[in-house]
């Protein structure tokens, strides 16, 4: 972890420009618009639905028997579905413009109803987990369909060590749009809304259209780029700070009367992940950085003809790579044919997205900064958001969110509760659909030099997805470690990212002044704590799927399928069992990790 009106017809859902028409989204499938009756129903119905389900149910959870019990959580489940139709729609019409009042206020309002209206259904979770063990297995036992949702069970109970007090929960609850979310509107909107005075070019341009110059073939142009983003941020880093430091000590307050045990804590507990796994996939990583990005980067240096990459230089094409734009028709061939060659049904499923307006793709004023798949409701169906510039990159950025809005419509039939992937999972078929883009792509390759454009591109990616997002987490964890000691300056941010990058990008790089303050256009760090370890969690679990898959093992597609039809229904070890992988073996990291050396040494073998 994400507004004019809806377009009426999908014809209409496209931009047309350098890249050919690319598509808006069409909302519609949600709400026909804002004022629309549809909306006032949901809205009303909301309201009277969760008055009328603790009417019901608060205080009497224990007794019911199994088939009351499924009842109960079948309601809760529909008011889910209303709630998240709700949101969804007021979100993403709000992402397309967060510079629009009336979209920001229209959200600002639906958020400050549904907390309002859904205050009386923390009792729920809090009464839930107070149910004797024995007493819910004896239940579970009598009723299957109630059995189904024992995973969603086990993930509520698994917070019961940390429950306050039913009335501290009620609280947290109502005052939570004034909090946390408060303060993440205020970072997006302030992001949306800068813009970068970008030498050599002739208009100020926005945060994604100045990020896409740091991978321009021309030096000076991201050297440009990169003292622009420097200026900027500086400008507005005590803003930053202050939005980092009250996040982190709202965080350390609520986990401190949680008694949770770490920061990460509430984290690995919403991903179902094991605290040593992630410590395992942590560690991995940084003992592999010599191997990877260390040595990655001196041979880019060399390529450049450079002693020392600046931090501009990070992901600039090769010289011998010919800068080429990629329109969207290309892309979208080029995803789909992949897609399609690995198995037709993934091809099928990826097919609405492009044709009933289910993707927003063009770069506009104001629209949030880069990519992401909202799932919506089980009951309609994801949206992806693209900031489309034709660069390579773009089309692997198309891979990989439509890899997750894929895996979004598969998992919809376990329903709401259970659809939902914990973000370690979650990052598995959108990696996936990359490496099947990567694969085609390279198979084609014509020359020497293409292969080798192509394997240094996805060594970069790769290197952007675990070595890059473990810095990050480990950024994450010393800078909640020291604001327990106290306020942080924006000189201290700095330094703890300083150390990180150092650390993980090697010695061949001169880092320039200024690079220091870029932790804060990071999104993650705002709206998700910790969730960064889970693009490096999905890598290293897709590169060794995919091992299993190229080394013929079989039924493949149909496991795949089954594994991404699962949702949140299983934990990771039964999902990875069909494919002989256990992702809580230390040694299961070394193997995806292995896999991004093994790119590097073809790259170095291919040296004159």
């Amino acid at each position: 972890m994400t507004l004019p009106l809806p377009r009426p017809v999908f014809d209409a859902n496209a931009t047309s420009g350098a890249f050919g028409n690319l598509p808006d989204w069409d909302l519609t499938d949600l709400y026909p618009a804002p004022d629309a009756p549809e909306f006032t129903r949901d809205m009303a119905w909301l309201e009277t639905a969760c008055a009328t389900f603790a009417t019901t149910y608060e205080g009497k959870l224990g007794s019911l028997d199994a088939s009351a019990l499924l009842a109960c959580v079948q309601q809760y489940e529909q008011i889910d579905v209303i709630a998240g139709r709700i949101m969804s729609y007021a979100g993403l019409r709000y992402y397309q413009n967060t510079m629009d009042s009336d979209r920001a206020k229209f959200m600002a309002d639906a958020q400050d109803s549904i907390t309002t209206f859904t205050t009386p259904l923390v009792f729920f979770t809090l009464e839930f987990n107070r149910l004797d063990e024995t007493h819910l297995a004896n239940l579970l036992a009598q009723n299957a369909a109630l059995a189904r949702y024992k995973p969603v069970f086990d993930r509520m109970r698994a917070m019961r060590p940390y429950q306050l007090s039913d009335e501290l929960e009620k609280f947290l609850h109502d005052q939570s749009s004034v909090g946390s979310a408060a303060w993440n509107r205020l970072f997006d909107e302030t992001m949306a809304g800068l813009m970068f005075k970008v030498a050599g070019e002739e208009d100020d341009l926005n945060l994604e259209a100045t990020l896409n110059l740091l991978t321009d073939a021309d030096r000076t142009k991201r050297e440009a780029a990169a003292r622009a983003l420097a200026a900027v941020f500086d400008k507005n880093i005590k803003l930053f700070a202050r939005v980092h430091n009250t996040l982190a000590k709202e965080k350390e307050i609520e986990d401190r009367w949680r008694k949770m045990p770490t920061p990460q804590t509430g984290r690995h507990l919403s991903n179902h992940v094991e605290p040593e796994v992630v410590e395992a996939l942590r560690n991995a990583v940084v003992a592999a950085y010599p191997k990877l990005s260390h040595r990655y980067y001196r041979l880019k240096a060399k390529w450049m003809g450079l002693e020392k990459l600046q931090i501009w230089d990070r992901n600039a094409p090769l010289p011998i790579d010919t800068p080429k734009t990629v329109d969207w028709d290309s892309a979208k061939a080029m995803v789909m044919d992949a897609y399609g060659a690995f198995a037709p049904e993934m091809a099928n499923l990826a097919k609405p997205f492009f044709e009933k307006g289910w993707i927003d793709a063009d770069v506009k004023p104001g629209k949030a900064p880069g990519a992401f798949a909202h799932p919506t409701v089980t009951t309609v169906h994801p949206y992806v958001m693209l900031n489309y510039l034709g660069k390579p990159r773009d089309v692997m950025t198309l891979a990989h969110e439509l890899g997750h809005g894929v895996h979004q419509v598969l998992a919809a039939g376990q329903g709401e509760l259970l659809s939902s992937t914990p973000l370690t999972l979650a990052e598995t078929a959108s990696v996936f659909g990359e490496m099947l883009t990567f694969r085609k792509l390279l198979d084609g390759a014509k020359t020497k030099a293409e292969r080798k454009t192509l394997l240094a591109g996805k060594v970069e990616d790769m290197i952007n997805t675990v070595v890059r997002q473990i810095a990050f987490y480990d950024f994450e964890c010393k800078l909640h470690a020291a604001r327990r000691e106290g306020e942080l300056t924006p000189d201290d941010i700095n330094a703890l990212w300083m150390s990180v990058q150092a650390q993980s990008l090697g010695d061949a790089f001169d880092f320039m002044d200024g690079y220091e303050t870029f932790w804060a256009y990071i999104p993650h760090f705002v709206h998700s704590p910790f969730y960064v370890y889970a693009y490096a969690f999905g890598d290293g679990l897709v590169n060794a799927l995919y091992a299993a898959y190229e080394s013929g093992l079989p039924d493949f597609q149909t496991k795949y399928f089954d594994m991404l039809k699962a949702g949140g229904s299983k934990h990771h070890k039964d999902l990875l069992a069909p494919f002989g992988l256990d992702a809580s073996d230390p040694k299961f990291w070394d193997k995806g990790l292995s896999m991004i050396a093994g790119f590097i040494d073809e790259l170095e073998a291919m040296e004159d």
